[in-house]
This record gives structure tokens, C-alpha cells and sequence, in this order.
């Protein structure tokens, strides 16, 4: 890596979250509040570019996920943390995004993808470490079905971006001990949401520093914004 690369990698794995709470904010905006208060063109054109705009986060908080497993040092504590924020957020969620406190489980929210996805990436390291070299075509094999379990878990749950969530997280995985070939790979798995690749341009750019803590913050912050972004919407129908 050169030294002008270096250089280059400006964005530590704090800063890497705050982007991806801003814009999964800008998102949720769009989709709680614009989709139902919305109905004059200038409007509708700002609703799609909310929800574009949004599409950034995604990529990034899976990179984030594939970062904090490697680096944990309680793999069980991770896994029950997002666990306890999957059940808290659930009812947000769907008031949120679908305006209707009877569609609860219909559509779970982003913190189950997160959770099936780690919990296939202990199933990756498993195999990885347990499954001699020598035996390359088992570890294949089981690789391949860690990875579908998860995916099909996830797309009989209805979770946020389910299965191609799950696998966009697995391959980033894989790949982790190479950069380039960790974000070419991760933005072909995106190529349906062409505006969801922006995001791999700070990926390219972390620099591997942890930076501000904003962890606690993200957790609370996704509840809690999906239930304001929902009152709002509410008062804002009662007014008009």
C-alpha cells in the first residue's frame, strides 16, 4: 500500500457510522413521513431523493458488522445486545415504516439481518478453524451451507434486506484480508440498488482505527428515532 493511499483512508470506524446514521436518518424521513404527507411534485421528487440517499447506510453498517466481529472480544455479548435491540425496535419499526401497529413481524427491522448475519459469521469461523486445510472441499462445502442457512432464515423472517443482506455480510467476510476485492465483491451484491454502492467509497477510505465511540449511541438511536420519526407523521396527518 502506498503511502498516498494511506493518506487517503481518512475515515475511522466511528466516522464510518455516523455517515450511515445520517443517512439511514435521511432515509427513514422519506419513508415515515414524506411517503404520507407528500403530494405535490416538488415533494414526491424529494421523497426519492430522501430514500436514495438512504440507500447508503446499508453497505456500511454490513462492513461495520463484519469490523466488530473481527474485533470483539465477547462474541456472545455482541450477539445478545443486537438480540435485545431486534425485540426493542420491532414495534418502531413497523409504526414507522408501515404506519400500522397490527403488521408487527410481517417485516422485522435491520437488527435481525445484523443478528443472522453474525451469527453465520461464527459458523464461518467454526469451520475455518475446525476444518483442516487438507480438507479444503468439506470446509467448501460447509461454508456454502452456513452461508444458505442464514440466507434462507432470514428471507422466511421478511428481515430488512434479508437474504441479500446475510450474503452481502458473508462475502465481506470472506474477503476481509483484502480491501480492494472485499468492496469490488461487496458492490457486485448491490448492483440491484445501484445507489447503495456509494457507500463503498468511505469503506475504501477506513483507515482500520476504531475513532469515536458512537456504539451505544447507534443502538439507542434506532428505536428511538423510528418511534419521533412516527409521532411525527402522525401529528402532521391529523393537521392536514
Amino acid at each position: 500500500m502506498t503511502d498516498t493511499w494511506k493518506r487517503m483512508q481518512v475515515f475511522s470506524g466511528g466516522t464510518l457510522k455516523l455517515i450511515a446514521i445520517v443517512t439511514m436518518l435521511i432515509d427513514h424521513i422519506g419513508a415515515a413521513i414524506l411517503y404520507y404527507s407528500v403530494y405535490t411534485e416538488a415533494g414526491i421528487s424529494l421523497y426519492y431523493a430522501t430514500r436514495r440517499i438512504g440507500r447508503i447506510a446499508f453497505p456500511i453498517f454490513c462492513f461495520l458488522l463484519v469490523e466488530g466481529f473481527l474485533h470483539t472480544h465477547d462474541v456472545k455479548k455482541y450477539a445478545t445486545r443486537l438480540g435485545i435491540f431486534c425485540l426493542l425496535s420491532e414495534v418502531p419499526f413497523d409504526l414507522a415504516l408501515t404506519g400500522n401497529e397490527n403488521s408487527v413481524w410481517m417485516h422485522q427491522n435491520v437488527f435481525w439481518t445484523l443478528l443472522i448475519a453474525l451469527l453465520v459469521l461464527v459458523g464461518l469461523r467454526l469451520i475455518e478453524n475446525k476444518i483442516p486445510v487438507t480438507a479444503s472441499a468439506w470446509q467448501g462445502i460447509l461454508t456454502v451451507l452456513c452461508i444458505a442457512a442464514g440466507c434462507t432464515l432470514a428471507y422466511l423472517m421478511h428481515t430488512d434486506y434479508d437474504y441479500k443482506g446475510v450474503l452481502a455480510i458473508c462475502i465481506l467476510y470472506l474477503l476481509r484480508a483484502h480491501r480492494g476485492r472485499q468492496v469490488i465483491a461487496g458492490a457486485l451484491c448491490f448492483l440491484w440498488e445501484p445507489w447503495a454502492l456509494i457507500g463503498f467509497i468511505p469503506i475504501l477510505l477506513y483507515n482500520g482505527k476504531r475513532g469515536m465511540s458512537v456504539k451505544y449511541f447507534f443502538y439507542l438511536f434506532y428505536p428511538v428515532h423510528l418511534l419521533l420519526l412516527y409521532l411525527i407523521a402522525h401529528i402532521l396527518l391529523r393537521l392536514y
